[in-house]
């Protein structure tokens, strides 16, 4: 309830206040700027009344209307005024709290009338105790840091009343505006003061954290300047005694500086890096990055080498002991290490020469790029192959046949330059590339350095690394290769570089014509046969703790894992189904009381008990002669297999319809056949618009894997004349070639998988381009024993050797 002190009403000017509250007993100098509150402000002071000071509900609002104003407001006394460039600064005092009735006036200022409120005062105990714990807490907040002028700090100090207490607390604390209102609207001091008690009781408690976070800053700081006063004089007493473990230290780098085989100009850099060092204070951040700097120049193999023993002999018998097969990739890395073996003759025949030339010449400077001639080495190799055929492996077994350590490092995925040529030093964590790091972890400068997956690095904003391989794939440059890390040359010229990809595309061009291609053909089944049986065998029966003469798997049990549990131009698959076998067996070696007289013979019956169902079906040879499909041949990443072409005539209006997942270019033979067959009407004794009533209908089975390319025209066109001339295809035929519209048959590749394959399904015919015959020297002797060959270079002899029986040059 309101308890009004006077109920004579009062009519005042009105200035409305941003944001703040001058309440009863305070003084505060406010500056008025608005031209309603310049004209309101001078008539009171002229006139010598009093003011109403109202805050505003929103602060935001320029011109406000009397409905902005809160009615609860405080009747001030102007003390003094001073007017600045057409606004006021006065000095004003609350003398009361008053409530706006009603407004008289708008312009040109506020007039309102108002009624005097008076607050009730309780002199109780309660009030007192509240009092006098406000009174402690403001001492406490100000001993914590709140500021405060001095003379209302010693006014709340002298012993006021709890009413002049409440009102001074009030214009003190920190909190919101409309929290100020609420304080000034209260009427009851007991309520005032506790509302007061709890805000000032949140300001301490965010005062005593800030003091709390303060005092640890500053305990902090002076725990760091303390050890470092403490390191300074440790320091100065080491110097004094000799015994500094920087001093050590630095000695320690310069003695390793002096015995690493650094050339001259690296020396030169060490030193001068290291002279840095010992001028810089320890606790510079850039210390530990040039201490870091000079590790890698002093444990870099500058001057360290492998013996260079090339010995064919040698190497030819380590690489047969590591892998089966692959001739022809083995004939040409022994061409390559022979070159090696004759051009490191050379080389050592040229430093006798020089050294004699040097004794003859002493105090001369040799060129640099005489020094140099002679030691580039051969084109860097790249092995290309599906994955799982050795690509690896081999590089293992050049590096085991010529004494060298052997370093690998996977390209795929890399996308940063600075992976290849290193980061510069002046980024944080900065480390040399990739091949620097290969070369230091294998501890000598001449290692077989194998870069794998080349074919998958990739190139963004950050540079592309394919471009810094360049210069280290070079030979004519890598004796220089500039690493950003180190800043000096690295000569790589020794290095034995080995690339590997599973593609060729998508290495750019410059790349690749720095690199001699060497080939990895998938296995045949015979090779994976022996592989099986001779290599991993041996290698899973170890591995899994099984004793050699407790499993033997037959001959055809393996066959029949190659067949129809794998399909892959490698060995994973193999090896992996093997070990699932031996698994299988160990667990009941296991199992069994007598392990040593238990002996497991694995024959093909037995391999659904272990393996389960088998997971690809053989394409084979069908059992008679059709009509309208013929039987093609295809190569895969896991080898060549057979395919079948099947053809479907259909009332229509000569459209040709292709399915089967077909790439774009088997589309385009398969509209190239048909425009071919379309052609030789005539000879094939078809009536002349005997394409306008049909549809023709090409499909390849195994619609769910995608197939592609040229080969498969030959087999197109032979299905789409069988259809047409009702004569059936020879089921024991198979054929592979490329076809133009005038009927030529044009050369194709993977010859020797898809030989294979037609071996594999019962295909005893295979027809092939007459310009393929060189290939047959990659098959091997038993396959091509057993096949007839048929090399046609036009469609006429292909259809004379495939369909069943000559065709009749007549109308149908």
């Amino acid at each position: 309830m309101t308890t009004y002190l006077q109920t004579t009403e009062q009519s005042l000017p009105v200035v409305p206040i941003r944001d703040g509250i001058v309440f009863p007993g305070t003084e505060m100098i406010l500056t008025f700027g608005r031209q309603r509150s310049v004209s309101a402000i001078e008539a009171a002071y002229a006139s010598g009344k009093k003011v109403i000071l109202s805050m505003q509900r929103n602060a935001n609002i320029n011109d406000p209307t009397p409905s902005d104003l809160y009615q609860v407001s405080t009747i001030a006394e102007i003390m003094q005024m001073m007017k600045n460039e057409g606004e006021i600064n006065a000095l004003v005092r609350g003398v009361s709290k008053a409530e706006i009735i009603s407004y008289d006036a708008i312009e040109p200022f506020f007039v309102a009338r108002v009624v005097e409120i008076g607050d009730i005062n309780e002199e109780s105990d309660e009030v007192k105790a509240l009092s006098h714990h406000l009174t402690t807490e403001i001492r406490k907040a100000v001993n914590l840091g709140k500021s405060m002028d001095f003379l209302t700090f010693m006014n709340i100090m002298s012993g006021i009343t709890s009413l002049q207490l409440s009102y001074q607390a009030a214009s003190i604390l920190d909190i919101k505006p409309s929290e100020r209102q609420e304080l000034l609207e209260i009427n009851s001091i007991r309520d005032r003061l506790e509302k007061e008690i709890m805000y000032l009781s949140r300001e301490t408690q965010i005062l005593e954290l800030e003091k709390k976070i303060a005092n640890k800053t500053q305990e902090k700081f002076e725990k760091n300047v303390k050890e470092q006063v403490l390191r300074e004089r440790i320091k100065t007493i080491e110097k004094e005694l000799g015994e500094g473990d920087e001093n050590k230290e630095y000695k320690e780098l310069g003695d390793k500086i002096k015995k690493a085989l650094l050339p001259t100009d690296v020396r030169a850099k060490a030193e001068k890096e290291l002279s840095r060092l010992m001028q810089m204070s320890p606790y510079n951040p850039e210390a530990s990055y040039l201490r870091t700097y000079l590790d890698w120049i002093i444990e870099l193999p500058w001057g360290i080498s492998s013996p260079n023993n090339v010995n064919i002999s040698d190497a030819h018998t380590v690489l047969n002991e590591d892998h089966y097969g692959l001739k022809k990739m083995k004939e040409r890395i022994l061409e390559y290490l022979a070159v090696m073996k004759l051009r490191s003759q050379m080389v050592d025949e040229e430093k006798k020469e020089e050294k004699v030339v040097d004794d003859k010449t002493k105090g001369k400077e040799t060129k640099p790029e005489e020094k140099k001639k002679g030691k580039s080495a051969p084109t860097i190799l790249c092995f290309v192959g599906p994955p799982g055929v050795g690509k690896t492996s081999i590089g293992k077994s050049i590096a085991r046949a010529l004494g060298r350590k052997f370093v690998k490092v996977s390209l795929g995925g890399i996308r940063d330059e600075a992976e290849i040529r290193g980061h510069r030093r002046t980024y944080v964590g900065a480390l040399p590339g990739r091949i620097i790091q290969g070369v230091k972890t294998a501890g000598t400068k001449n290692p077989v350095f194998m870069l794998d997956e080349i074919d998958k690095v990739g190139a963004d904003f950050r540079g592309d690394p394919s471009a810094a391989l360049l210069e280290a794939l070079d030979p004519e440059q890598n004796s220089a290769f500039s690493d950003h890390y180190l800043e000096v040359s690295f000569d790589l010229s020794d290095v034995f570089f080995i690339t590997t990809c599973n593609l060729l595309d998508t290495i750019p061009p410059a790349l690749r014509d720095r690199l001699e291609i060497i080939q990895f053909p998938g296995y045949t089944e015979e090779e994976k046969f022996h592989i099986g049986k001779d290599f991993l065998s041996g290698k899973l029966l170890e591995l899994h703790g099984i004793p050699k003469n407790a499993v033997n798997i037959h001959d055809d049990a393996l066959y029949e894992i190659i067949r129809k549990y794998t399909r892959e131009a490698g060995v994973r698959n193999l090896e992996r189904q093997i070990a699932t076998l031996y698994r299988k067996i160990a667990k009941k070696l296991v199992e069994a009381k007598d392990t040593d007289s238990k002996m497991f013979e694995v024959t093909s019956k037995d391999l659904h008990g272990y393996l389960g169902p088998y997971k690809f079906a053989s394409s084979l040879a069908e059992k008679k002669d059709e009509i309208g499909m013929s039987t093609g041949l295809a190569w895969t990443e896991a080898g060549g297999d057979i395919l079948f072409v099947e053809v479907a005539l259909m009332p229509g209006r000569g459209s040709l319809i292709l399915t089967g997942q077909l790439g774009d270019v088997m589309k385009e033979s398969g509209q190239a056949a048909l425009s071919y067959v379309r052609s030789k009407w005539k000879e094939l004794g078809l009536s002349e618009k005997f394409f306008q009533k049909i549809d023709v209908h090409v499909h390849v089975p195994e619609g769910a894997v995608p197939k592609d390319g040229p080969s498969a025209g030959a087999a197109i066109a032979t299905s789409i004349v069988s259809a047409l001339t009702k004569v059936p295809v020879k089921r024991v035929v198979a054929m592979t070639g490329e076809i133009t519209l005038r009927g030529r048959v044009l050369e194709i590749g993977g010859v020797k998988e898809k030989v294979i394959a037609a071996h594999r399904a019962g295909i005893k015919i295979v027809i092939m381009p007459k310009n393929n015959k060189k290939d047959l020297e990659d098959i091997p002797e038993i396959i091509s024993k057993e096949l007839e060959f048929h090399f046609v270079e036009h469609m006429d002899e292909v259809l004379a050797v495939a369909l069943s029986k000559k065709l009749l040059k007549k109308k149908v």
